[in-house]
């Protein structure tokens, strides 16, 4: 699983979303994350397939939605998802939410999926310590990722300590805070000292803090400059620095507390 990908939440389907992949790929990203929600994966496999890059070099994600596990319908979604896509398996498969009395069972789907390699790794989206904990008591395989909100204002140091004991792999959506933290005169000073912007900071500060990072852009400036992140190390102050921002403050909806 590559460290470093594109997201492509809320990115329109046709040609915002066919392009942004393209220009992506293009710029050396191996890994794209889409998701059933999101609309978009028809465009997604489009721009996979025009790329020209060879389908096993690179790591597509896509996850099942919260309706598919009320209607115990994952296996449905995932074939629709997979059509959409026009490939013959997705390198990772997620549970976006973890509905309530329902990711359980859609965890055996995912299992089954995997047993048949039709899906190459299988894991969740938006689960704390205790969803991981309730799931793996039913679970044949471990979740292998768990993707969630994570930012220098909610670094979630805690299910970080217990996904790594665990060996499941974190993975960060929304790294840049949805835009909220390319002011911030903490990541500003650290920016400036290594002539890099906040968010080259951020998506290196997750780098090294062994989190793979999925930031969303649809301009190809944006898309480079986020990918230019390999030529630069944050020493242990920087990194002590950005740690000490965590304010546990969400963006997005909480696991314990979502109504979609």
């Amino acid at each position: 699983m590559p460290w470093f990908g594109l997201g492509v939440y809320k990115v329109p389907e046709g040609e915002v979303a066919l392009e942004s992949v393209k220009m992506a790929i293009k710029a050396g990203y191996k890994s794209i994350d889409t998701a059933a929600l999101y609309e978009n994966e028809e465009s997604v496999g489009q721009a996979i397939k025009e790329s020209g890059v060879p389908r096993e070099e690179l790591f597509i994600t896509t996850k099942v939605w919260n309706e598919d596990l009320r209607n115990n319908s994952v296996e449905e979604a995932f074939e629709t998802s997979l059509r959409k896509l026009g490939l013959d398996y997705v390198d990772l498969y997620l549970i976006h939410w973890p509905v309530k009395d329902k990711y359980k069972d859609a965890w055996k789907v995912l299992e089954k999926l995997y047993k048949e390699k039709r899906v190459r790794s299988i894991g969740v989206s938006n689960f704390n310590i205790h969803h991981i904990e309730d799931l793996m008591s039913v679970a044949e395989i471990k979740p292998m990722v768990n993707q969630v909100e994570l930012h220098p204002l909610h670094s979630q140091p805690e299910l970080r300590d217990y996904c790594k004991k665990q060996q499941i792999q974190i993975e960060a959506w929304a790294p840049l805070g949805q835009g909220r933290l390319l002011d911030h005169p903490v990541l500003q000073e650290i920016a400036s000292g290594h002539h890099k912007s906040i968010a080259q900071v951020i998506l290196r500060w997750d780098i090294q803090n062994e989190i793979v990072t999925i930031p969303k852009s649809i301009r190809e400036s944006r898309i480079k400059e986020n990918a230019n992140i390999f030529d630069f190390t944050l020493s242990s102050s920087d990194m002590e620095k950005i740690n000490a921002l965590n304010e546990n403050q969400r963006f997005g909806a909480d696991p314990d507390n979502f109504n979609f």
